[in-house]
């Protein structure tokens, strides 16, 4: 969608002086602050090899919001460990001083880097490096909202760069529950009202989620169809995934 480029390079819209509802509860015609459809995803790009002493690494830039991954290893662990069948996958997850609207609170994030992990885990073939160990680590340069699905893409990228042997790719996509709209690939004002949240990742080729996040209150048949707006997205996500490990760039608008 051509009309939607520009918005990848727009200022970030949280910077209002007068916080006001981007919608009212009962609105089913509101429109989003970057003109999407409420099942439009941001125009996104990929790059690999990103940073050059990394064994795998990936660059994501979804609008706003900008990760970057490098992955080490496998290498023998320093932590003292009795052999074991499988590998060891340690992730961190930390955000730059500029990151936010606020600057000068860049750090770790502990509950992200569980999160990563547990997002990779059942995707990575971990008796393929036996008591050696893969680290992982992200870093949000810019915080544009849904920043722990784009960092799980890149970081899904990232292995694949580096050779780790996978089940199949791993996509992550959210969506926010506003009033009676759901909303994928909420940007931050949208997460800041939103009533609810939902993150699934999943192995598109294998139809297998390997996690689901939600927050708040979701209907059955709610819960239902923001799943299915996220396989149907993830399914995407990954094509592009894909095409970028074969070439130098990938972009994805959708």
């Amino acid at each position: 969608m051509a009309g939607a480029t520009p918005t990848t390079y727009s200022p970030s819209p949280t910077t209002r002086k007068t916080k006001s509802l981007i919608f009212r509860n009962d609105d089913v015609d509101w429109v989003r602050t970057d003109g999407r459809d409420f099942h439009q995803c941001r125009p996104a790009f990929f790059k690999i090899g990103a940073v050059n002493a990394a064994a795998g690494s990936a660059y994501a830039e979804f609008g706003n919001t900008k990760v970057i991954v490098s992955v080490f290893g496998p290498r023998e662990s320093k932590k003292a460990m009795l052999y074991s069948d499988i590998g060891r996958l340690n992730c961190n997850v930390s955000y730059t001083t500029f990151a936010t609207p606020v600057r000068g609170q860049g750090s770790d994030h502990k509950e992200f880097s569980s999160m990563l992990h547990k997002a990779l885990e059942g995707a990575i073939i971990l008796e393929t490096f036996p008591k050696t160990t893969v680290d992982v680590f992200a870093l949000v340069l810019e915080s544009g909202g849904s920043d722990l699905p784009v960092v799980i893409s890149c970081a899904s990228l990232a292995l694949a760069d580096a050779g780790i042997m996978m089940y199949d790719l791993v996509a992550s996509v959210s969506v926010s529950c506003l009033g009676k709209n759901l909303v994928i690939d909420p940007v931050l004002e949208e997460e800041s009202y939103q009533d609810g949240s939902l993150m699934l990742t999943c192995m598109p080729s294998r139809y297998e989620v390997t996690q689901l996040t939600i927050t708040g209150e979701w209907s059955t048949p709610k819960l239902n169809e923001g799943m299915q707006i996220c396989l149907d997205a993830c399914a995407k996500l990954a094509t592009i995934m894909r095409e970028c490990l074969k070439g130098p760039d990938s972009a994805l608008e959708e």
